[in-house]
């Protein structure tokens, strides 16, 4: 194993019994002591086990040698802080035997989203009487231990592959409610109103899915349909007081989904319980802790009055994909961190999965399309990108491929896979994989050795390039009478492949419509580096229809002109599919801008929510990066306002009782797209309806998917008073979803005096001594330093803070490497110029960059790319707009 830096193998771990005691609330200490029993496999003077920010006081070592036991005592321990380790060291060589390893430790309970931590809250209830507090928030407790991070809450054999069994136990406030994995066994009174709560033992697992919570919890419940060893399986949605109605449409979805996962897998769900719980500071969206799923407040929790609609497909998707992982990765776990997109690639496609088939009339795989697969293509483009199985040395290098290639593109192949193999047969196989290896690690080959099995289909031989090979390909089209020629090689958003980096020739199915004398689509498939196919319909023909499969096609200009005067025989993936290729074609070079809005041009009819939503994401990226220039800004303004022209008149501002999900999300998308870009009707009836709000809010309440778009039309027109407005609001924050609406708003602000003054500060300030009111929440950080990013007034002031302030910057944040990866993601990557990409460099040649090494690699690939892009299109871009008649 020289590629991964893990511990060493003298001691197997196979039982953890650990007891948490003497909480402090005020000091956030706690005391523990765990025993864990396994076996000594070679002889050794040390026991070298994961502690990061723990305090080891005393170990013990009980050997078993026949009938006797033997004891062996230590206090002398070396700590590694960089590799995150403690070594026991003892006089004497321990023999190999079956042994009990006690150690006595005292911890800290953070504050930084990671290992056993505080969140802050303000309560919707009064609370109850032991819960800590301060002049201005109350506290609740959990954890977070995936990926590295159970090292930080007890000393332990973090690595994936050490499955064991675990007894825990916390003692807890009276009043107060503690949660784990499992069920509770017992509950003892210890002194002074505090009780030890002890729970069942869980099945055999990874350290990373341990979990425990303690708080002032209230619940709603339900239950299976399905009978798990003859009962009904009680679920369970936690949230602090006040909070538990807004747990009910997750409830909903959570019994449903399990039930049918049971059946798709042929396996019961393995646990006597599942309890969901809203954690009220979360730096994902959720984790899959098994038995105990936690989640950020906006994943899971929904207002029928007060909450954005878009939060009941996220909510629904979101449970799904975390109960997927129940079986698929806490059942069967990857190798090593390596594999971790089969865990979340594959969780993501079977989230969908599960969420279309309880909301057939959502559209998601559209959804998935326009949002996800986008996504990864857009990611996976860059020179810097990884393969989906990727090295990983250490702990810091684990948390940066928690990103769109191990989720997204793990997603899109996956999708590729069974829709060529047949969804019921790929599922098929993952029921071989998961029955065969219940309980233990298994690695990519096993997946694929299960679904060669259940297909009769040679899985590794199609699938070899796509795991381990990086980027993914374009194919080119040229076109002859009656027949194309297809040419695959690797795309680059930077459009500079060089021979070394087309090396790969992919399985590329075709999924072909368009042969002169047959209907529907053929499984046709490009394993070669160019092949030709006869008997081509010259009027009309589509490549990758439905866009089942994970490339780009560029088509000759003629042709993508042509497709936009068919799109009644085009469906809502393929209108989708064939946007978003000519962007990324017109970013690259392969392609035009003009050649893009020319096809956009013809969407004009078009009222489907995804397909206008993957067209106006597409002109967004087009204006963030030439909008420097006035003219062009305006004309791609009036180009985006005559190409919604048809579907705004049939909205309206109202929402009718009954209306179809996607239709409400179209308003919302129209109405915002429009008083962004000057609309006067919609610029008059938004500024009417937020002086009327903001005189009086409760009086003039505004619907929850109206909010955006006139806050955003309110900081366009008025930024001082939509600023101090939307402050108030974020802090107040009447919704759960408040906060992260209002810091969207406020990052598209474009007054430079309040962008230096009120929103630097408020987005660094670091609390304390800045009281709450005036500082975002770590956690929170990404969703307003990334609009002030993608705000071409507000970046070059973000950037000059951050290169002034760094230290500060890392003071707040530095605690958790999760978030100084993101917040480098969201706040770099917007830059157009090559003297940007320079300020980058020199910025952080002299910076400790290993937490976020991959990732600001892949930023300055992003900036390359529009930078070149700005350069190569920006003069044709302006004489389109002006021949064209919008500027």
């Amino acid at each position: 194993m020289g590629d991964r830096n893990i511990l060493p193998d003298y001691f197997k771990a196979g039982h953890y019994d650990l007891v948490l005691t003497d909480l402090d609330l005020k000091n956030w200490t706690y005391k523990g002591v765990v025993t864990i029993t396994g076996d000594f496999v070679k002889p050794s003077k040390e026991i070298v086990l994961n502690a990061l920010e723990l305090t080891l006081k005393t170990a013990k070592v009980e050997v078993e040698s026949g009938k006797a036991s033997t004891s062996y005592s230590s206090s002398n321990f070396q700590y590694d802080e960089k590799a995150q380790r403690a070594t026991i060291l003892f006089d004497v060589e321990l023999p190999v035997s079956k042994a009990k390893v006690t150690l006595d430790f005292e911890g800290a309970i953070n504050h930084k989203m990671a290992g056993f931590y505080r969140s802050q809250y303000k309560p919707a209830a009064p609370a109850a009487d032991s819960v800590p507090r301060d002049e201005e928030w109350h506290y609740m407790l959990s954890t977070q231990f995936e990926s590295t991070d159970a090292r930080r809450a007890f000393p332990c054999f973090d690595e994936p592959n050490l499955k064991a069994t675990f007894d825990f136990s916390v003692e807890i406030p009276s009043d107060q409610v503690a949660l784990s994995n499992m069920p509770v066994k017992d509950t003892k009174p210890t002194t002074d109103g505090k009780q030890l709560v002890s729970f069942e033992t869980t099945p055999v697992m990874s350290t990373y899915l341990l979990a425990w919570a303690v708080g002032d919890f209230e619940y709603v419940e339900a239950f299976t349909e399905r009978r798990y060893n003859g009962k009904q399986l009680p679920v369970r949605v936690y949230t602090t007081r006040g909070l538990k109605e807004q747990g009910k449409w997750a409830l909903w979805h959570a019994p449903r989904i399990i039930d049918y996962f049971s059946e798709a897998f042929d396996l019961d769900y393995p646990l006597p319980k599942s309890d969901i719980l809203a954690v009220h500071e979360f730096t994902h969206g959720a984790m899959e802790n098994w038995g105990l799923v936690t989640y950020r407040m906006t994943a899971i929790l929904y207002d029928e009055e007060k909450s954005d609609s878009r939060f009941l497909n996220r909510i629904a998707y979101v449970v799904a994909h975390e109960l997927a992982h129940q079986w698929f990765g806490n059942l069967v776990t990857m190798d090593w961190w390596d594999e971790l997109w089969l865990n979340e690639g594959f969780a993501t496609w079977a989230g969908w999965l599960a969420t279309d088939h309880l909301h057939p009339d959502w559209e998601v795989w559209p959804q998935f399309i326009n949002e996800g697969y986008e996504t990864a293509l857009k990611l996976d483009g860059l020179r810097s990108s990884h393969p989906i199985q990727v090295t990983v040395r250490d702990a810091l290098d684990i948390n940066q491929v928690f990103d769109s290639i191990s989720y997204l593109k793990g997603c899109s192949v996956i999708r590729m896979l069974a829709n060529h193999l047949g969804v019921q047969t790929f599922i098929k196989g993952v029921s071989i994989y998961l029955k065969r290896h219940p309980y233990s690690n298994a690695k990519t080959e096993a997946l694929w050795q299960a679904l060669s099995e259940a297909s009769g289909v040679d899985v590794p031989a199609l699938m070899k390039p796509w795991i381990e090979k990086i980027g993914f390909p374009v194919l080119t089209v040229a076109e002859e009478p009656g027949q194309i020629t297809i040419k695959q090689s690797r795309f680059l958003s930077t459009g500079d492949v060089k021979p070394e980096d087309d090396t790969t020739t992919w399985w590329v199915p075709l999924a072909f419509q368009g042969k002169t004398n047959t209907q529907g689509v053929e499984s046709l498939a490009l394993t070669a580096k160019e092949d030709t196919i006869r008997d081509v319909n010259d009027d009309f023909y589509v490549i990758n229809k439905n866009a089942p499969a994970f490339y780009r096609v560029n088509y000759p200009p003629a042709r993508l002109q042509k497709l936009a005067s068919q799109l009644d025989r085009l469906s809502t993936e393929d209108k989708i599919f064939i946007t978003g290729s000519a962007a990324d074609l017109a970013f690259s070079g392969y392609g035009t801008t003009p050649a893009l809005l020319s096809f956009i041009q013809g969407l004009k009819s078009e009222t489907h929510f995804r397909v206008l939503s993957q067209a106006l994401d597409s002109i967004s990226l087009v204006k963030s990066i030439f909008s420097d220039d006035e003219t062009t800004r305006k004309g791609l303004e009036a180009f985006t306002l005559r190409l919604i022209d048809n579907a705004l008149s049939k909205v309206g501002w109202e929402f009718p009782a009954g209306e179809d999900f996607n239709s409400g999300l179209l308003r919302k998308r129209l109405l915002l797209t429009a008083g962004i870009n000057g609309h006067p009707g919609v610029t008059e009836e938004a500024l009417k309806r937020f002086k009327a709000y903001s005189s009086s809010p409760e009086d003039n309440r505004l619907h929850a998917d109206l909010r955006s778009p006139v806050y955003r039309v309110a900081m366009k027109n008025d930024p001082v008073t939509a600023t101090e407005v939307l402050k108030k609001e974020w802090y107040a924050a009447p919704a759960v979803d408040s906060k992260d609406v209002c810091l969207g708003v406020l990052g598209t602000c474009s007054d430079e005096s309040i962008i230096t003054n009120t929103l630097l500060p408020f987005l660094f300030n670091v609390s304390p001594p800045a009281p709450a009111s005036d500082s975002v929440p770590p956690g929170d950080l990404h969703m307003l330093s990334g609009g002030l990013a993608s705000n071409r007034v507000a970046r070059p002031l973000l950037w000059k803070f951050i290169t002034e302030n760094w230290g500060q910057i890392e003071q707040k944040i530095g605690g958790n490497p999760i978030l100084v990866d993101r917040f480098i993601n969201v706040s770099l990557s917007k830059f157009t110029s090559y003297k940007d990409l320079e300020e980058i460099e020199a910025f952080f040649k002299d910076k400790d960059t290993t937490a976020f090494n991959r990732t600001l690699e892949a930023t300055k690939d992003k900036v390359r790319g529009r930078a070149a892009y700005k350069e190569r299109d920006a003069a044709i871009l302006k004489e389109w707009l002006v021949t064209n008649g919008y500027a």
